[in-house]
C-alpha cells in the first residue's frame, strides 16, 4: 500500500500540482487527433457529415478531459504512471487513426480504442487508490460502470452500417455524458460527493488551457498548409492574414483575463470539483469545437477566397466563433461573480448571425465573409478588454454600468 500511495502527487507539500513533461508528452496523441478531425470535417462538409464528426469529437474530448482529472491526482514521475499514461497514447494513436474512416471499415478500431482507454485508465485509478484512498476507489468504480455500460453500444455499432452506428454511438455517449450529471450513482456504491473531487483547480486550469493551446496550434498549421500549396496572390494573401488575425483574436478572447480568472477563482474554490465539472468538462466543448470549426471556414476561404459564399461555408465561418464565444461565455460566468455572462460575447455572437444572414441574401464572398466574421472577434475582444482592464473609465465613464466593474 505504501508503494500505490507513492503514485500519488503529494498535495501537503505543494499548493499547485504542476503541469508534467510526460503529460505534455501525451497531449501530443490530441494534436495529431484534433487534425484528424478538422480533416475529416473539411473533406465531409455536409449536415452527415458534421454530425458524424461531432460524435467522433466527443469521445475524443471524453478521453482527454479524463485523464486529466486522473493525472490530477496521480504523480506523472512515477515510473508506473508514465508507462500507463505511455500506453494510453499508444491507444489514443490507434483512435485517431480510425478517424477518418471510423464509419467506415474502422468502426471497430475506433471503438474498441475507446473502450479499452476508458476501463483501463479508470480501473487504473481502482487499482492505485484501493487502501491508499478507498473513497477514491469507490469512485473509479463508479466511472467505470459507465463505461461498462455503454461498452456494448459502442461494440455493437462497429458491426453495424454507419446510419445505425450514429444512433448506437450516440447513446454510448450519452449514457457516458450522463454519468457527471448524476454524480455517477450506481446500485450497492450509491453516488459521488464533492469530497470525492478534491482536485487541484490550478492543474484543470492549466490541462486545459493547454488544450485550447493545441486545437489553435491546428488552426495555424491549417492555414499555414493550405496557404503554402496555394498561388499567393492578392486575394489569397488576404484570405492567410484573415485567418490568422482571426486565430490570434480567439487566443486572445480566451487567454487575455478569462483563463487566468478562472485558475484564480478555482484554486481559491471550497467547491472546487463541482465547478471544475462544469467549467471545463463541460463548457470547455463548445470552445475547443469552434475553433476546429474555424479552421475549416479558413481553409475553405484560403481555397476560394472570390467565391460566393455557400450556405456551408457560411455555417462555418460563422458558426465556428459562435460556438467559441458560446463557451467562453458561460465558462466566464461559471467562473466569475458576474450575475450575468459577458454582454461583449452576446453582442459578437449577434453580429456574427447577422454577417451569416446578410452573406447568405447578398451573395458575399468567401473574404468578405471572413473579414467580417473577425472583425466581430476583434470587437468582441476589444469590448472584453476596454470593460476588464479599465480603458472605459479612461474614456467613456458612463459606459461603466454597460461593461460591468468587476474584472
Amino acid at each position: 500500500m505504501k508503494t500505490r500511495a507513492h503514485l500519488f502527487r503529494d498535495r501537503a507539500a505543494r499548493d499547485h500540482s504542476p503541469v508534467t513533461y510526460i503529460e505534455l508528452f501525451f497531449d501530443l496523441v490530441f494534436v495529431f487527433a484534433i487534425t484528424q478531425l478538422s480533416h475529416r470535417l473539411l473533406s465531409h462538409l455536409t449536415t452527415d457529415g458534421a454530425l458524424k464528426t461531432i460524435l467522433l469529437f466527443l469521445p475524443v474530448w471524453w478521453v482527454w478531459i479524463y485523464t486529466s482529472w486522473t493525472t490530477n491526482w496521480l504523480d506523472p514521475e512515477r515510473a508506473n504512471v508514465r508507462l500507463m499514461l505511455i500506453l494510453m497514447m499508444l491507444g489514443g494513436l490507434a483512435l485517431a487513426i480510425a478517424i477518418p474512416d471510423a464509419f467506415g471499415g474502422d468502426g471497430l478500431l475506433f471503438s474498441a480504442s475507446y473502450v479499452a482507454m476508458q476501463l483501463f485508465r479508470s480501473l487504473y485509478m481502482v487499482w492505485a487508490s484501493r487502501g491508499v484512498n478507498d473513497a477514491r476507489a469507490r469512485n473509479f468504480l463508479r466511472i467505470s460502470f459507465y463505461f461498462v455500460l455503454s461498452a456494448p453500444f459502442w461494440f455493437w455499432g462497429a458491426f453495424v452500417d454507419a446510419n445505425m452506428r450514429m444512433y448506437l454511438w450516440a447513446l454510448a455517449i450519452l449514457i457516458e455524458y450522463a454519468g457527471p450529471m448524476v454524480f455517477f450513482r450506481m446500485p450497492v456504491l450509491g453516488r459521488s460527493t464533492g469530497a470525492d473531487w478534491d482536485i487541484s483547480g490550478g492543474h484543470m486550469a492549466e490541462r486545459c488551457a493547454l488544450f485550447i493551446i493545441i486545437a489553435l496550434g491546428e488552426a495555424v498549421l491549417v492555414t499555414g498548409a493550405t496557404y503554402s500549396a496555394l498561388p499567393h496572390d492578392g486575394p489569397t494573401t488576404a484570405a492567410f492574414v484573415t485567418s490568422f488575425v482571426g486565430s490570434a483574436t480567439l487566443w486572445w478572447i480566451y487567454f487575455d483575463i478569462g483563463a487566468k480568472r478562472a485558475s484564480s477563482m478555482i484554486s481559491a474554490a471550497d467547491n472546487v470539483g463541482f465547478i471544475a465539472r462544469n467549467a471545463y468538462t463541460y463548457l470547455h466543448m463548445p470552445i475547443v469545437a469552434g475553433v476546429v470549426v474555424t479552421a475549416v471556414a479558413d481553409a475553405k476561404m484560403l481555397a476560394a477566397p472570390v467565391a460566393v459564399s455557400d450556405r456551408v461555408y457560411l455555417l462555418t465561418a460563422c458558426g465556428g466563433p459562435i460556438l467559441f464565444l458560446f463557451g467562453n461565455q458561460m465558462f466566464k460566468w461559471v467562473t466569475s461573480e458576474q450575475r450575468f455572462p459577458p454582454l461583449s460575447h452576446f453582442i459578437g455572437n449577434f453580429l456574427l448571425a447577422m454577417i451569416a444572414v446578410a452573406g447568405y441574401f447578398a451573395h458575399w464572398g468567401t473574404l468578405t465573409v471572413g473579414v467580417l466574421a473577425t472583425s466581430s472577434l476583434i470587437f468582441t475582444a476589444q469590448w472584453e478588454w476596454f470593460s476588464l482592464h479599465g480603458g472605459w473609465q479612461r474614456w467613456a465613464p458612463w459606459l461603466g454600468p454597460l461593461f460591468g466593474r468587476k474584472p
